[in-house]
């Protein structure tokens, strides 16, 4: 067997019941043979492919936090610091009881390529924990939050391991999060970005996953001679990613006809009405099936649903693995042109390759979702110079990140005669920085 092929056979063997994991591992090292095939002796005598596959460490520790009720109960914590190659640790924090090791270690290993195309100095990282936020009270989310730092704030640090949110953790968890540390460690730096306006957080923050998803999608478009001024747009999700892709495409002058939460999904053929949504969501905090309560004319459906509706462009939005084979068939006789994906890894592998087969322009979560870290990055910038830039400063910066990812990408898949290929691509042009960075620095 050819070197990656034997170390793909290694991985499988030793982590055979972290499927996540596995499946991220496979899409990102197949996309490589290219690259691997042109100068195999030296990536093997480098050990490069094991290196990159292997975390630098893994850290699980038990959570315990007391109830309401007085009750003590017990969470598991995981932080992943996978590689520091470019700069320190960075990836989200992911409060979710689907939380495990495989989850993390995927989105840990996924975080470092992701990082590498911003052009930023960050490393991979990712943690969490099984809890779950919804239907807790203030009090004991803090108390949960604030139990969790007292663990975690041993391994981070401004230049060490920068955490940010992720599913489950938003403002309100940064901020406890943040004070646990500063209380512990009796230290004020940048030891997590997503912060609050008032305590060191960045301007465009919230807005940036969401508005990076678009200014890719608008690049991608416009290279191919189209427009998203009037396009049907379908997102998955009600999440802080989804919502904000909703209203720069509005913005853009496309028409967002769907959103989805754990429940079910909306359909709305006039055009989502994102002050209902954001009321909904970021408010009330309650379901999406409300919706229908606000506007007479959109339609709500228990379950799966969002990519049957017929759209030219398609964002999953919500979680790992939500667009199946089946789901990419739909979208294909529904004519869509373009997917381009809002969440980590949410399109199955079966169903990316249909995709691409079919001739639909498809980018993966690596390059199009890397808004929200980028913006971190400019957030640990801000702080390591006691700066605070304003919205227009970081909304350029990010747009003009987003535009070099789609323009970094494209040209790394035509290198290797796979134009069009943006999964590859964007494997190969993080790949090659990691590494160019790895064997500079020795066995490390």
């Amino acid at each position: 067997m050819s070197y990656l092929k034997d170390v793909l056979a290694d991985i499988n063997r030793k982590y055979p019941y972290q499927p996540e994991f596995l499946q991220a591992v496979r899409e990102v090292f197949e996309t490589l043979e290219p690259v691997i095939s042109k100068n195999e002796d030296f990536y093997k005598k480098e050990a490069v492919l094991e290196r990159l596959a292997e975390p630098d460490r893994q850290i699980i520790f038990r959570v315990p936090w007391v109830d309401d009720a007085g009750n003590m109960r017990v969470n598991t914590g995981y932080r992943v610091q996978f590689n520091n190659a470019i700069g320190p640790y960075k990836g989200g924090i992911r409060f979710h009881p689907s939380v495990n090791l495989s989850i993390i270690k995927f989105l840990g290993f996924e975080q470092t390529f992701k990082n590498s195309l911003t052009g930023l100095p960050m490393g991979g990282a990712k943690g969490g924990s099984d809890f779950d936020p919804k239907g807790k009270s203030e009090r004991e989310v803090m108390s949960f939050c604030q139990s969790f730092m007292t663990e975690l704030c041993k391994y981070i640090g401004a230049d060490i391991d920068v955490p940010a949110g992720d599913i489950g953790v938003g403002a309100r968890e940064i901020g406890y999060m943040f004070g646990q540390f500063k209380r512990i460690k009796g230290s004020f730096e940048g030891v997590l970005t997503g912060k609050g306006l008032s305590y060191g957080g960045s301007l465009a923050r919230k807005e940036a996953t969401g508005y990076g998803l678009l200014y890719i999608t608008d690049e991608l478009l416009r290279c191919h001679g189209m427009s998203l001024a009037g396009r049907r747009v379908a997102i998955s999700g009600a999440g802080n990613v989804a919502i904000y892709a909703a209203e720069k495409a509005t913005q853009l002058g496309a028409v967002v006809v769907t959103m989805s939460d754990s429940t079910g999904w909306i359909y709305d053929p006039q055009g989502v009405d994102l002050a209902a949504i954001k009321e909904i969501k970021e408010i009330r905090r309650a379901r999406i099936s409300e919706y229908i309560n606000y506007r007479s004319t959109a339609e709500y459906h228990e379950g799966r649903g969002v990519w049957s509706v017929k759209c030219d462009v398609a964002l999953p939005c919500a979680t790992q693995n939500e667009l199946f084979l089946d789901d990419a068939k739909a979208l294909v006789a529904n004519g869509v042109v373009a997917v381009v994906e809002g969440a980590n890894m949410p399109t199955t592998i079966e169903a990316t390759k249909y995709l691409q087969e079919n001739g639909v322009l498809f980018v993966p979560g690596k390059a199009s979702n890397a808004g929200g870290v980028a913006v971190s990055g400019l957030e640990m910038s801000q702080n390591s110079g006691r700066l605070s830039w304003t919205f227009e400063e970081v909304d350029t910066k990010l747009r003009n990140i987003m535009v070099n990812i789609y323009h970094n990408i494209e040209t790394a898949a035509a290198r290797y005669g796979m134009e069009g290929n943006y999964v590859a691509g964007a494997n190969i042009a993080g790949f090659e920085k990691v590494v160019n960075a790895m064997t500079a620095q020795g066995a490390c």
